[in-house]
């Protein structure tokens, strides 16, 4: 019998064996495909050349995250399928075969895997390719015509990746077995006994990864400015160094210290699973480890799509408080320029401010110098009014300030600490900030400062007068039949009008669907991992529950046992992740100036939903691998 007809007769016999790598490793190449085929759509040029570009390099960071995503991936499941078929494989050797033909065998079974998934893959990409590219579009919430579009581009990119990361590990495994004796391949699965770790080094292992977790933890959380993005690096690194050890130090140390107690190990058939965990720990730590990394990124990438997609919408409320802020040298123009605006536009509201313009040489922050603008705190306390927005500023002393600011989308300056501003040499406590929009666009394009009444008129002579007067009509699609007769105007030195349909920040939209997808995807990735992991052990378990059920343990007890060993391994990353994802989540907010919390606890909640399917799917699975629900022997 030729190799490939025995490898295809494998194949056959052991498909069951590999669904859940199948379906997996399917699962990536249809995520990545689609990314492709976005890149390549229609949809792309309808978005404008601006937000197509930004869209383009959004996808393209997104793919190759997904890319290094898919090698680390490949990595694990092919060392997972190695290891188990190594035994199997080994068998050959008896029959005459040379490593280097059982080396073949392993490549064209593996292969015929990945062939498999890769068509599984494309194919069910190609299938819901519409639903997915609608789906993106909704929850963006931009308007744009679909189309059943399939970019061969996109079919040929996403299998060329896919199929150079998955022929590296073939390799990999081809060498591996080329290099194996026969004893390495025999007893590959034969190595369950249960073995003790040094409680020592477990104990040494668990301080050390705390206090880097807790480092961690403070950097992750800790205010400051523009070294921020230098403590959030570290916060990341910390956090995967302590969790790696915590895995391999302070939960094995638990486990132990509790099997040593035989008041605990002695009741409710405890000896049937704990040193199981004990060892399970040991073998798997550094799976349990990426696990629980992997859950924390996807959490993070959830919670910085919603916030994006909050600070957006914020913005956008933010500039279209008015539709026309009318600039003049003249006061009192209101219902001048009302009469104008009203020949073709109802206006909703009006407003009017006057404003000092102060060079930067006669005013300064420690940050910046450049053009401020200060404004009486009476007449913005008015505007608030005729605009309907709270207003809840203290009045300010003559030697006081309130600081305007606006809104960013991200902001890496994460400390309240308010900053004084120094105008002709004296200097200004700035008593309060607020991001309310009292002046709409223009809010965002100068730095605003009130100050009281009587410090204004004598700052006067510091700077120049402006008059702003403020429109908002009720038919925005209307804005432009008042253009012309605005500007035309003899008192009107320049005008603002705002579009609320502009879709300059489209590409921002786009992002919240996208961290959807990636949360979903590093959430089935972290699901599977496991998964898989416990499929695969199931078969190592056979015997050892053959000879329990031999000495009269019963079926029931036995899936009782199992269940809680299972539960464990679900547990310990799950409850990791949900620690460390309040201190990422909170960093997160701090530079995104938003509340997360929320979205923190339902995301968590949503991954506990799914944990629980696994977790159902792995105890039903896992004893019918092991032949615990088998009558004979």
């Amino acid at each position: 019998m030729s190799l490939a007809k025995l490898s295809i007769m494998n194949f056959k016999a052991s498909f069951k064996n590999y669904v859940s790598l199948i379906i997996s490793l399917a699962f990536t190449v249809l995520i990545i495909f689609n990314f492709f085929n976005l890149m390549d759509s229609s949809i792309m040029e309808s978005l404008g050349k601006i937000n197509s570009q930004n869209i383009k390099i959004v996808i393209q960071c997104v793919i190759v995250v997904l890319s290094c995503f898919m090698f680390f991936f490949i990595w694990y499941a092919t060392n997972v399928f190695l290891t188990k078929r190594k035994k199997e494989i080994g068998v050959y050797v008896f029959m005459g075969l040379t490593n280097q033909r059982i080396g073949k065998l392993y490549m064209l079974e593996t292969m015929l895997i990945g062939l498999v998934a890769l068509v599984m893959g494309i194919g069910f990409g190609i299938l819901i390719s519409q639903l997915f590219t609608m789906t993106l579009v909704t929850i963006s919430d931009i308007e744009v015509n679909l189309s059943f579009e399939i970019s061969l581009s996109a079919v040929l990119w996403s299998s060329l990746i896919y199929f150079i990361v998955y022929m590296i590990f073939v390799f990999k495994g081809y060498i591996n077995l080329v290099r194996s004796s026969v004893l390495d391949m025999v007893s590959a699965n034969r190595q369950n006994e249960y073995v003790k770790q040094n409680k020592v080094i477990l104990f040494l292992k668990a301080i050390l990864g705390i206090i880097i977790l807790v480092l961690g933890y403070y950097y992750a959380i800790k205010e400051g400015g523009m070294e921020t993005m230098a403590n959030a690096l570290l916060a990341v690194i910390l956090v995967i160094i302590g969790v790696y050890l915590l895995f391999g130090g302070f939960i094995p140390l638990i486990y132990q210290t509790l099997a040593s107690n035989k008041r605990f190990l002695y009741k409710k058939q405890r000896t049937l699973w704990i040193n199981q965990i004990i060892f399970r720990m040991k073998k798997n730590y550094r799976t349990y480890a990426i696990v629980t990394v992997l859950m924390i990124c996807a959490l993070t990438a959830l919670a910085t799509g919603v916030a994006m997609h909050e600070r957006c919408q914020m913005i956008h409320d933010f500039e279209n408080v008015y539709t026309y802020q009318i600039f003049s040298q003249q006061a009192n123009l209101q219902n001048e320029f009302m009469q104008v605006i009203e020949e073709h536009n109802d206006v909703q509201y009006s407003s009017y401010i006057e404003m000092l313009q102060i060079e930067g040489s006669y005013a300064s922050t420690t940050h910046q110098k450049n053009t401020f603008a200060l404004i009486p705190y009476s007449q913005l306390k008015k505007l608030a009014q005729d605009s309907h927005q709270a207003f809840e500023l203290k009045q300010p002393q003559n030697d006081e300030v309130i600081d305007l600011a606006h809104q960013y989308i991200l902001s890496l300056i994460t400390t309240d600490e308010l900053e004084d501003i120094q105008i002709q040499n004296q200097v200004y406590d700035t008593i309060q900030r607020t991001t309310v929009p009292y002046l709409g666009y223009l809010q965002e394009q100068v730095s605003f400062y009130c100050v009281s009444d009587e410090e204004y008129e004598r700052l006067k002579s510091a700077g120049a007068s402006l008059y702003v007067y403020n429109y908002k009509i009720e038919n925005t699609k209307m804005l432009n039949a008042s253009v012309d007769d605005i500007q035309q105007h003899q008192d009107c030195v320049g005008l603002i009008k705002i579009d609320p349909q502009n879709d300059s920040n489209q590409w921002i939209q786009m992002l919240y669907p996208v961290c959807i997808f990636m949360f979903m995807v590093f959430i089935f990735a972290s699901g599977s991992i496991i998964f898989m992991k416990l499929y695969n052990d199931a078969f190592e378990e056979k015997e050892r529950y053959r000879v329990l059920r031999k000495i009269g343990i019963s079926t029931k007890t036995l899936k009782a046992g199992v269940q809680k060993e299972l539960l464990l391994t679900y547990i310990d990353p799950f409850l990791l992740m949900s620690l460390s994802s309040y201190f990422s989540v909170h960093a997160l907010a701090n530079m995104m100036q938003t509340d997360l919390l929320s979205v923190n606890i339902l995301s968590v909640g949503v991954i506990a939903i799914f944990f629980v399917v696994c977790y159902g799917l792995s105890v039903v699975i896992y004893c019918q691998n092991a032949g615990i629900y088998e009558k004979g022997f």
